[in-house]
């Protein structure tokens, strides 16, 4: 949901859309700069969202976060924008901060993950996870992006000694453009079972449900209507009916020309749950 013009219009939208659950950016998704939250907007917001009962609340780190960057200076704003995100959370009580986990930009896969786990590490040391849970979500694979394969994501987490205040969001999309057929039954519990092997069903905790306008394994992070894409309709019923699944939290980030588009696309996976 938008958070344009005053935070707390963002729950009205969402209430409009008859959504369950919502997620926002913590600032502008393409911008460095960020600003305060106002004291009033945030007790209106959290009186809002209490009162049409939407959890879990989701906060996404700007899209120009990249913990993995050999840039210093990139590194360095990415860790700002993540405290930023982080302390925004704790304000309004968000439940979990979502990232993209990053590119190495040619450095390697190494180098990247160990960079990932120093600024995690720094600042799983802040007060401001105490409550709020930070998610890695996967990627498509595109370039030197990391975190495409379970075995990238499982590093981390290692690397941050399984800290329980980390988990994962699984972006539909992104997995399938990365080479999980889960368009497929088949390919669908092969996917689980060796998210559940490298790194443990119970990490999952969040689901950014996309179609994919591309192919399997294309590595193009094209979102596409629900049912539209190449996941289809048929695989999205099998992922949100999956026992493993049906009760995780599900974001829609499909493409948005208009107010309709957002209610077609709930609707529809919505229709699909025999929950």
């Amino acid at each position: 949901m938008s958070i344009a013009g005053k935070i707390f219009l963002a729950v009205e939208r969402a209430i409009k859309r008859h959504c369950q659950c919502m997620q926002i950016f913590s600032s502008n998704p393409r911008a460095w700069r960020h600003s305060a939250l106002e004291e009033k907007d945030v007790l209106e917001f959290k009186s809002r969202r209490q009162n049409a009962h939407i959890s879990p609340l989701v906060i996404h780190a700007p899209y120009l976060v990249n913990l993995a960057s050999p840039s210093q200076e990139i590194f360095q704003k990415s860790i700002i924008l993540m405290r930023d995100s982080l302390g925004k959370a704790e304000i309004l009580e968000a439940d979990y901060v979502v990232f993209h986990i990053g590119s190495h930009g040619g450095m390697g896969a190494e180098f990247g993950l160990e960079r990932i786990c120093e600024a995690l590490l720094g600042l799983l040391l802040s007060a401001y996870t105490r409550e709020t849970q930070i998610l890695l979500e996967n990627t498509a694979g595109s370039g030197f992006f990391l975190g495409s394969r379970f075995e990238e994501i499982a590093i981390i987490l290692e690397g941050l000694a399984w800290d329980e205040r980390v988990g994962v969001c699984f972006d539909t999309c992104h997995g399938f453009a990365a080479g999980y057929d889960i368009s497929t039954s088949s390919g669908l519990e092969q996917t689980l079972a060796s998210f559940d092997k490298l790194i443990g069903i119970e990490r999952l905790r969040l689901i950014h449900a996309n179609d994919s306008t591309y192919a399997l394994g294309s590595r193009l992070d094209r979102h596409e209507h629900i049912g539209e894409g190449f996941i289809g309709m048929k695989g999205f019923e099998r992922i949100v009916n999956h026992a493993g699944l049906k009760d995780l939290p599900c974001i829609l980030e499909t493409p948005r020309m208009s107010f309709e588009d957002d209610v077609r696309n709930l609707d529809r996976i919505k229709r699909l749950s025999r929950v």
